[in-house]
C-alpha cells in the first residue's frame, strides 16, 4: 500500500513580536523612527521534528490540547503554510476543511463557491456539475445556492464547506475541529460521510477535541504536544495516553488539610480499591475519599455529586441518606470512604464534587477531582451526535405483532 501522506522533519516557526512588517505604510515608517528603544522579536516553534506517513485508505486521528501544533500540520499538509524547515507530500487531490469558509469568496453566490472550489482541486464543470446536487442536498441551502455567501449564516457556509470538501471526490480529506460548530444533525452526517469516505479508500485525517469521535472514525492516531508528536499507535490506545496526560492519571488526586477536618484524598477505584487508570463506558466505578479528621467530632457528614464537564448533576449521594450505616467518622486520624457509582456514565469529562461538613459547619465544599469515562470501542455515535445525560446500557428487542 502506498503511502497517502509524508511528512519528513517538518518544523513551523512564527517570529512573535513588533518587528515592522514589509508591508508598512510611510506614516508607519516615519513615526517608527521616533520610538525608542530597540525592537523586540522572538520566535516559536509552532511545530518541530515531524515525521509522518499516512497510508493510502487510512483514518488518522490528532489528539493533543489547544497549541499542540494540530492545525499548523493540517495546514502545511493541505500546502496553505509552507513549512520552515523539512518537506511534506500528498499523493492524490486534497479536501481541506480547516476554517469555515475555507478557499471561499464571500461576494460570489453559493452555486459560483461550488464552482470555484471544484476548479481550485482540479476538477473540471462537468465533475462539479454531476456532484453539485447531491453537494446543495447535503448542506441543506437549496433555496439559498444563489445568494452571495457574505449573506450566509456561519452554519450555512459551514455546511456547504463540508459538502463540497467532501463530495467532490477527494482522495485526501483534512477536518479539523471546526466541525464543533455546526449542529447536532450536521455534526452526525459529518461524520457518517467521512466513515463512508474511510470505507471507500479515502484517506482522511481527522483533528478533533471529541476522544470518542477520533475511536469511532480512526484506526489510528498520532497526538502531538508542544509542536513535537509525542505518541503514536492505535486510537484506543492514544486517547487512552492522551487522556492520562491530561489528567495526570485522571482517577486520584491528593489535597492537604488545614483545620480541623478535610478531605486529603480523592480517587476513582474498583470494588477492591485498586485505582480504575483508565475507565470506560459501563466499568463498576467507586469514588473513594479519605477524610482527615484533627480532633474528635460527632454529626459529621459527607455528600459526593458527579458533575458533566458542562455542568450537569448527574449524581449526588450523602452518607446520610443511608439510614443502616454507622456514624461516618468520630475519632481524629484518617477514615477512607466509598461511593458505588452504576454503570451510567456516559463517555466524556467528569467532575467529583464533595461536601464535608456537620449542621453547622462546612470543611469542605469544591469540586476536588476531575477524570474521564472512554468510550467503548464498539459504541456508536458518541459525544459528538449526543447529548444524552447517562448512559446506561439497554437493550432493544423485537416483539412481534400478535
Amino acid at each position: 500500500m502506498a503511502a497517502a501522506i509524508e511528512a519528513h522533519g517538518v518544523g513551523k516557526r512564527y517570529r512573535l513580536g513588533t518587528d515592522r512588517a514589509a508591508y508598512d505604510t510611510l506614516r508607519d515608517a516615519v513615526t517608527g523612527l521616533a520610538r525608542r528603544g530597540p525592537r523586540s522579536t522572538s520566535e516559536m516553534w509552532a511545530l518541530r521534528d515531524i515525521d509522518l506517513t499516512v497510508q493510502e485508505g487510512e483514518a488518522l486521528g490528532i489528539v493533543g490540547g489547544n497549541g499542540a501544533g494540530k492545525s499548523t500540520l493540517l495546514r502545511v499538509l493541505g500546502r496553505i503554510t509552507e513549512p520552515t524547515e523539512g518537506w511534506s507530500r500528498t499523493r492524490g487531490r486534497v479536501g481541506a476543511l480547516l476554517e469555515v469558509g475555507t478557499g471561499f469568496h464571500h461576494e460570489l453566490s453559493g452555486r459560483e463557491n461550488v464552482y470555484l472550489s471544484g476548479a481550485i482541486m482540479g476538477m473540471s464543470r462537468s465533475e462539479v456539475r454531476r456532484r453539485f446536487d447531491e453537494i446543495v442536498a447535503f448542506a441543506e441551502v437549496e433555496q439559498f445556492i444563489e445568494t452571495p455567501l457574505k449573506r450566509y449564516s456561519s452554519g450555512m457556509a459551514l455546511r456547504l464547506a463540508f459538502a463540497v470538501a467532501a463530495h467532490l471526490e477527494p482522495e485526501i480529506m483534512l477536518v479539523d475541529e471546526v466541525l464543533a460548530v455546526g449542529d447536532i444533525d450536521f455534526q452526525r452526517r459529518c461524520i457518517e460521510r467521512m466513515s463512508t469516505l474511510s470505507a471507500e479508500g479515502r484517506t482522511v485525517v481527522f483533528i478533533s477535541h471529541d476522544l470518542g469521535a477520533v475511536t469511532r472514525l480512526c484506526s489510528r492516531a498520532v497526538q502531538f504536544d508542544g509542536g513535537r508528536l509525542v505518541a503514536e499507535g492505535s486510537a484506543e490506545e492514544v486517547v487512552r495516553a492522551y487522556y492520562g496526560s491530561v489528567f495526570q492519571g485522571g482517577v486520584e488526586a491528593h489535597h492537604a488539610v488545614h483545620g480541623d477536618a478535610g478531605v486529603a484524598r480523592v480517587a476513582i477505584v474498583d470494588a477492591d480499591g485498586r485505582a480504575v487508570v483508565q475507565p470506560q463506558r459501563g466499568d463498576p466505578l467507586h469514588v473513594e475519599l479519605e477524610i482527615e479528621l484533627a480532633r474528635p467530632m460527632s454529626g459529621l457528614d459527607a455528600a459526593i455529586a458527579i458533575d458533566a464537564i458542562d455542568g450537569t448533576r448527574i449524581i449526588e449521594e450523602t452518607w446520610s441518606d443511608q439510614p443502616d450505616l454507622p456514624v461516618l467518622a468520630e475519632t481524629p486520624g484518617r477514615h477512607v470512604v466509598r461511593l458505588g457509582i452504576p454503570p451510567l456514565l456516559r463517555a466524556g469529562d467528569h467532575l467529583v464534587h464533595v461536601w464535608l461538613g456537620t449542621e453547622l459547619t462546612t470543611f469542605v465544599y469544591d469540586d476536588l477531582l476531575a477524570f474521564a469515562v472512554l468510550p467503548r470501542t464498539e459504541d456508536r455515535h458518541e459525544a459528538i451526535t449526543r447529548r444524552r445525560t447517562v448512559q446506561p446500557d439497554v437493550r432493544w428487542q423485537r416483539v412481534s405483532r400478535p
